[in-house]
């Protein structure tokens, strides 16, 4: 992981980091005015992207998988169970991420759907969990996670 500052016009800001986000996996952007206040710096952490070969495909992942019914019905009696403000464990934030990306995964390739938005949260969510800082695609992550937990299983 490495940082990168960058000092552009503020109208190509969108662009700058568009094209940065196409090269590296990249986190959020910080922006701040420069001192003069004509340009824009752009302060952010990337990494390279990770070879394709590193993580499962969808199909590979949820293999061995219950049905998406059933684990909807696991995931409402287990949220039912808990009691109010009692911390939920890492099992329960995986099967939910994988649960949220495989109803995704229904309605891709439209990307833009508030199921894929929905899924990416919940897989950042387990992302930041696991490995606060850790710069690589959350839906990714979740199925290496998912297919690690059904191969232990």
């Amino acid at each position: 992981m490495f940082e990168i500052r960058i000092i552009c016009d503020p109208a190509d800001t969108d662009r700058v980091t568009t094209a940065l986000a196409s090269t590296f996996t990249t986190g959020s952007v910080r922006r701040h005015p420069t001192r003069d206040g004509d340009r824009t710096r752009l302060y952010l952490t990337a990494d390279h992207h990770p070879a394709p070969a590193n993580w499962p495909t969808p199909e590979q992942a949820y293999a061995d998988a219950p049905s998406i019914n059933s684990e909807i019905g696991w995931t409402a009696r287990f949220l039912a169970s808990a009691e109010c403000f009692t911390k939920l464990g890492r099992e329960f934030y995986l099967r939910k991420a994988a649960l949220l990306d495989r109803i995704a995964l229904l309605h891709e390739p439209d990307t833009l759907n508030s199921d894929a938005q929905t899924a990416e949260a919940a897989a950042l969510h387990l992302l930041d969990l696991d490995q606060p800082g850790i710069i690589c695609d959350p839906r990714h992550y979740v199925r290496q996670q998912y297919a690690r937990r059904t191969a232990d299983q």
